[in-house]
């Protein structure tokens, strides 16, 4: 009798139109994740603070525009004088965040590396997140040639007047800051997005 009732609920309740599973999330996630989000549609110039590199490629005028945003993903465009090529990607997939960067070419098509990048492992702060790198990342950059790279870890930083952008790893140090306070006009459309 009991087993009749349980098919019988279960049955009733099969055809109900409840939506789609939630996308679960923790308050640290969700709130480092709306702070940035937060600033939607606004751009803000940056600079290297930490370079233990240092290299011309990042001399230009650096810019990043929380250019879309959804309940589930944050597009990130960053900017390096005319390069337009690097997309930052921050999505929640329901046991964390995913940080991946997607790099293009001028005409849209994907860079050859492109689409690495790491996911949480913990619960972070409201206002820092660690993303390791994934086992995508450490296979494409192996493939590409990019051995030192398996060991990245990128940080992302955001409180009221600073976004931060970091990567590390073993002798490798580097960081951009973005000053929240003072919004610019926002940049065209990375390449391969379209406004």
């Amino acid at each position: 009798m009991v087993i009749s009732c349980l098919l019988f609920t279960f049955k009733a309740n099969a055809g109900a139109d409840t939506g789609p599973a939630p996308l679960v999330s923790i308050p640290t996630q969700d709130a480092f994740f709306d702070s940035i989000r937060g600033h939607c549609s606004k751009a803000y110039e940056g600079k290297v603070t930490v370079d233990n590199q240092p290299s011309s490629a990042f001399d230009a005028p650096l810019v990043m525009f929380v250019r879309k945003c959804s309940d589930s993903q944050l597009q990130v465009p960053f900017y390096v004088g005319d390069n337009a090529s690097r997309t930052w990607l921050i999505t929640k997939t329901g046991s964390g965040l995913s940080l991946k960067h997607d790099h293009r070419h001028e005409d849209g098509s994907h860079d050859t590396v492109t689409m690495y990048g790491g996911h949480t492992v913990d619960a972070g702060y409201n206002e820092i997140q660690s993303f390791p790198v994934d086992e995508y990342s450490k296979q494409l950059f192996a493939k590409e040639g990019l051995p030192q790279s398996i060991t990245n870890t990128w940080q992302m930083y955001i409180y009221e007047d600073v976004f931060s952008y970091r990567l590390v790893r073993e002798g490798r140090e580097f960081r951009v800051d973005f000053d929240l306070t003072k919004p610019i006009t926002p940049p065209p459309a990375p390449w391969g997005y379209v406004d």
